[in-house]
């Protein structure tokens, strides 16, 4: 799985084609991914990915061919050098965060603790 290096995080090529065929499949959906933190989940944060319009004053813009990364200005410390993923298992498919970050994370990946 060959992966590509930009400032802030790493996103593999499985992640960059997943974001790219959401997008010509759904014009709606514009051409921003974010991915961001918040509060909850099982072990105190969690992670969020939405297609965004919207792009803020504070966002670090990863800018790709056809789309750009959006990482908020909150979320930034807590996902830099970490790797946007996108797999496809038994327990089904979506997009997945590596974080080297993270002391601790919930049995299903989707939560951590700082």
């Amino acid at each position: 799985m060959e992966k590509t290096n930009i400032k802030s995080i790493i996103v593999t090529d499985n992640a960059l084609s997943r974001i790219t065929n959401v997008m010509n499949e759904n014009k709606d959906v514009g051409s921003q991914f974010r991915v961001y933190v918040t509060g909850g989940g099982c072990s105190g944060f969690q992670y969020g990915f939405k297609f965004d319009s919207d792009i803020a004053f504070d966002d670090d813009v990863i800018k790709f061919e056809n789309f750009s990364v959006l990482l908020d200005s909150m979320s930034y410390p807590y996902l830099f050098g970490s790797t946007l993923d996108y797999v496809e298992d038994l327990s089904g498919s979506k997009f997945v965060i590596n974080n080297p970050n993270a002391k601790t994370t919930c049995g299903c990946g989707e939560s951590f603790t700082i």
